[in-house]
């Protein structure tokens, strides 16, 4: 699974006395429904248009974070930069449609099928007879071959991030002709689709040399409609270039150019003619969309293409009439990445362990005023996520938060009394140095950003935590908004651990002057995420704080009941900071205090949320096709390993059941799509009741593009169609291709 960063696949807990493991059936929200996945919330936004109307020709200028360090989309260090370029020159045997399910793609693949289930699964693949290599070689069975044996896990010479499903091939051979591959597997596989997409040739997976370093800086054969045709690192660019081997719909686009831009650089780039295409934070699309005249909805974009909330067109002040001269020739188009943001309850220690704790504070949780603080001002659809393991629209989709409940202040008072924690009761006095009741670490020095990790939960820290964290924007937007951005950016200066407040006692928030919409820049816990994605989670500054009067705070054996909430204390982070102050609000009506801690943007992911230093924490997972598969590892019960140490593999919250990893197993070996999806849902029901993590709201996609580039911009769900984007022709009354000035 992909977080709140990358994807490909690289890439979540009763009432007072009911368990997670006596949740009854009739609970499992939406097992009558007959379609209980529904429609994504919000569909593509790309300015779709028939081919036809489109000019040939043309360079398109895209912003990426990096250039990539590897072309080798199954190593550790592979970015959402190494997926576009995947995407754009390798044949994928699936692709994903609006709803964010597997199509077979034609391109590649004549047909896909399971052919025998006993006494073992065969699955069939009847390759497109035109498919070759860009060095005139067909793609067939020695490159299914190859890839099988990189990935199987059985040969430590391949440096490999991950073998999910080609762990459980058996053999691959040709079929009746050179055209067909036959894939035995030795255990059922559900989720056979997520293989081989993508598929690279047998001269990159056939040798470990090969594997591990032969297609980190360039890739010598591809087969897609674009081919790499240089990388420089220097100037920060990517260049593709038309595949004149291509046998499918020749490409519109010449040229593509990736070009390196840091995303508080993106609209000053924009603005200057450097880039056509760019995803950016909210500050820098509100800026933006002052210059895009009203459009009608995009039939592609379904709910998202509701005006961008901004100020009033009539009345703009200076700095916002610059930017609409300058923007103009742009718009921004926005819809809903297939991530989503949650509330991390680190289960591993302090008073989140029991269970009874963990669900009083999902129960104070109003997930939905949290959804509409983040995605109203965008003009998105606000709803929580109800499940774990997908989103809305997704095949696998229910929402089954009704395994938990929804907010009820007396509920969660009762499940906390339950659990000892009752108000007014007597509090000793900590001494200096002395642990705190919510955290059994001592917190970090200032500016150390180091505490002992968890064997395993640490490896893949560089690859899971995406550091995109937006700084500032031009001077302009400074101007327009930056008198609490230069106030927080003066006071976490030092890159250490700046100090802690207690949420409603000294009024430390962040939110409470400003704005502008802010970023956090962040997206945790993952290895790669569809498409790349606009990182972290999203919050309009100047909410004011909902009314309530706070409760006597909570005692047990006479200590307050004080969770520590860690986020990062970047510029970029400040949305972050503002969903965690609404929560610490919540939480506070039912007695429990947060105690804010903001850490340095380097230490946040890899020193806290790995290593289990933290209470409660924001971060963010992406969703997949294939939950049975990539979804397992951030919910397995965390073992024992053989050097003491705790092996959580992506459970960072440290909350696992026997009977959820039971249900996962069953689901990945079921080949019966109905029953799998069945066990995906009965698992997330389960997840929702241990409360280790409560998924809060689908993150947002927003993406400048000049208004005449066609089907390109927010691609929500969806696999990006490399050889149908281009530059509409002339006479459309759209500016002319950045190529053509």
């Amino acid at each position: 699974m992909s977080h709140d960063g990358i994807a490909t696949r690289s890439v979540m807990r009763s009432v007072a006395f009911l368990g997670a493991s006596a949740l009854a059936v009739s609970v499992l929200a939406g097992c009558s429904d007959p379609d209980p996945a529904g429609k994504p919330l919000a569909g593509q936004d790309i300015a779709p248009a028939a081919r036809a109307e489109i000019a040939d020709g043309g360079t398109l200028h895209w912003a990426v974070d990096a250039v990539p360090e590897t072309l080798n989309t199954f190593q550790s260090d592979a970015d959402a930069a190494t997926t576009r370029i995947a995407q754009a020159a390798l044949p994928s045997m699936f692709r994903f449609d609006a709803a964010g399910r597997p199509q077979r793609n034609p391109a590649y693949l004549e047909s896909a099928k399971v052919v025998e289930t006993e006494p073992k699964q065969v699955v069939l693949y009847k390759l497109n007879q035109q498919a070759v290599w860009s060095d005139g070689r067909e793609i067939g069975a020695a490159d299914f071959a190859a890839q099988w044996r990189a990935l199987s896990g059985k040969d430590s010479a391949y440096w490999t991030a991950r073998n999910a499903g080609y762990d459980r091939i058996e053999k691959i051979q040709r079929g009746d002709n050179d055209l067909e591959v036959r894939v035995t597997f030795g255990q059922p596989y559900a989720d056979w689709r997520s293989l081989f997409s993508p598929l690279y040739p047998k001269e990159v997976m056939g040798t470990p040399d090969a594997f591990n370093d032969g297609a980190r800086r360039k890739l010598k054969v591809s087969a897609g409609p674009f081919v790499v045709k240089q990388i420089d690192r220097k100037s920060g660019e990517v260049l593709l270039t038309r595949n004149p081997r291509w046998w499918g719909e020749r490409a519109k686009l010449k040229e593509i150019v990736l070009r390196a831009v840091p995303r508080d650089e993106r609209a000053a780039a924009l603005a200057a003619g450097d880039l056509d295409l760019a995803e950016v934070d909210p500050a820098a699309a509100k800026r933006i969309a002052l210059a895009a005249p009203p459009r009608p909805q995009s039939p592609s974009a379904g709910g998202s293409a509701t005006p961008l909330m901004g100020p009033e067109r009539r009345s703009l002040t200076p700095a916002q009439k610059r930017d609409k001269a300058r923007f103009r020739g742009f718009e921004v188009r926005k819809s809903l990445e297939p991530a989503y943001t949650q509330l991390a309850l680190n289960g591993g220690e302090g008073p989140l362990a029991d269970e009874r704790v963990r669900r009083g504070v999902a129960r104070a949780l109003d997930r939905e005023e949290l959804a509409k603080l983040v995605l109203s001002p965008l003009g998105l659809p606000a709803e929580p996520v109800g499940s774990h393991l997908a989103l809305s629209g997704q095949a696998a989709y229910a929402d089954n938060s009704g395994a938990i409940g929804g907010q009820d202040t007396a509920e969660a008072q009762a499940l906390l009394a339950d659990a000892g924690w009752v108000p007014g009761g007597p509090v000793e006095e900590r001494k200096k140095g002395e642990k705190a009741a919510g955290s059994e670490a001592d917190k970090p020095k200032k500016g150390s950003g180091s505490e002992k990790s968890e064997k395993d939960s640490k490896k893949d820290s560089k690859k899971d935590s995406e550091k995109e964290s937006g700084k500032k924007g031009d001077k302009d937007s400074e101007k327009e908004s930056g008198k609490k951005a230069d106030k927080d950016s003066a006071k976490d200066s030092d890159g250490g651990d700046d100090g802690t407040y207690i949420v409603g006692e000294d009024n430390k928030a962040d939110g409470d002057e400003g704005e502008h919409l802010a970023q956090d820049g962040k997206q945790y816990g993952s290895k790669q995420l569809p498409q790349g994605g606009v990182p972290g989670a999203y919050a309009p500054q100047g909410t004011a704080a909902p009314a309530g009067a706070a409760v006597r705070p909570l005692a047990k054996d006479g200590k307050a009941l004080t969770l520590r909430f860690v986020v990062p204390q970047g510029e970029g982070s400040q949305s972050l900071r503002t969903v965690a102050d609404r929560i610490g609000i919540m939480l506070e009506r039912v007695g429990i205090r947060t105690v804010i801690s903001k850490v340095s943007d380097e230490s946040y992911f890899k020193d806290h949320i790995a290593s289990g230093q933290y209470d409660l924490a924001l971060y963010s997972w992406p969703t997949s096709a294939y939950p049975a598969t990539d979804a397992r590892p951030i919910y397995a019960k965390p073992v024992p390993a053989a050097d003491g140490s705790l092996n959580v593999e992506q459970n960072y919250t440290r909350v696992g059941t026997d009977q959820v990893d039971q249900l996962f197993d069953q689901a990945v070996a079921t080949l019966d799509e109905s029953e799998s999806r069945s066990l995906i849902r009965k698992a997330d029901s389960r997840i929702w009741a241990a409360a280790g993590s409560i998924p809060l709201y689908q993150r947002p996609q927003l993406t400048a593009a000049r208004t005449n580039i066609a089907n390109a911009g927010a691609f929500g769900f969806g696999t990006p169609l490399y050889e149908d984007m281009g530059f509409l022709k002339k006479g459309s009354g759209a500016p002319a291709p950045s190529s053509q000035r």
